[in-house]
């Protein structure tokens, strides 16, 4: 007990050190994915990127090694396990050993879950007590990767009426988000499946926003004192005034109890 308390305790502190670290290595990544989704990558693209992916590596084998629970912490994480694999297929290219890799789109699509993952997790440890504030962040992500991944899945090049520029894809995406759709409808497997999980997150956040606009002018309301709502001054006023009523009751009901212990 007392070494997994220290476990727990350790593995705190590693988190907390390395929050900023992190987070700054997260959005580097992310901006990353989206260029080389958009334009493809390169000889210093490539090694950036698999320098901060042995970063992440080396952190979530110290995390798991610290973790006293073993199994579920790899359920817990088990995306961000998908996610780090994915990056290991580039240098299994160079050996040839997954030549049919190649061709699987899928894990583009993966890779950009995992990334979209991973900047939850970043922004989640630094504006997690700011609630829209994290929510705008988010979506700002989930839009800006979403696009990438959908100009790369659907590009005119490759498919009719497809998306021209990235600028095209943000677009849609947005409008995707928004709930308000276009005319154009993916048409590969990938970006079906990319649509299908941005037009759940744009539900989930479309939720999330009404109920804080809800909150925002109920509480406008609560402060106008000829409002419909009673507000945060009109509930201490009667609590006051409650607490004054059984004083006055208490005090008035005294003489009566002594005198009937007199009589």
């Amino acid at each position: 007990m007392a070494s997994a308390r220290l476990r727990w305790r350790l593995l705190r502190d590693m988190d907390e050190w390395l929050t900023w670290p992190m987070v700054l290595l997260s959005l580097v990544w992310l901006g990353i994915v989206v260029w080389e989704l958009v334009t493809g990558t390169s000889a210093l693209l490539e090694t950036i990127g698999t320098t901060i992916w042995i970063i992440f590596i080396i952190e979530f084998a110290v995390r798991f090694a610290l973790a006293p629970a073993k199994l579920p912490f790899l359920r817990s994480n088990w995306l961000t396990i998908i996610a780090l694999a994915v990056p290991a297929l580039r240098i299994l290219r160079a050996f040839r050993v997954v030549r049919v890799a190649r061709g699987l789109r899928g894990l583009r699509l993966v890779r950009i879950v995992g990334t979209a993952n991973r900047s939850m997790t970043a922004l989640q440890a630094t504006l997690a007590r700011r609630g829209f504030g994290y929510v705008a962040g988010l979506t700002a992500a989930v839009i800006g990767l979403g696009a990438a991944g959908m100009l790369n899945f659907e590009h005119a090049r490759e498919i009719e009426n497809g998306f021209t520029s990235y600028g095209h894809a943000l677009w849609w995406t947005g409008m995707l988000i928004a709930s308000i759709g276009s005319d154009f409808w993916p048409q590969t497997t990938e970006g079906r499946m990319l649509t299908m999980l941005l037009s759940l997150y744009g539900l989930a956040v479309f939720g999330y926003i009404t109920a804080t606009l809800a909150s925002f002018f109920v509480g406008r309301d609560a402060e106008e004192s000829t409002g419909p709502i009673a507000g945060n001054s009109d509930l201490k006023r009667l609590i006051k005034e409650v607490r004054e009523l059984r004083l006055e009751l208490a005090a008035q009901s005294k003489p009566e109890r002594q005198a009937k212990d007199g009589g």
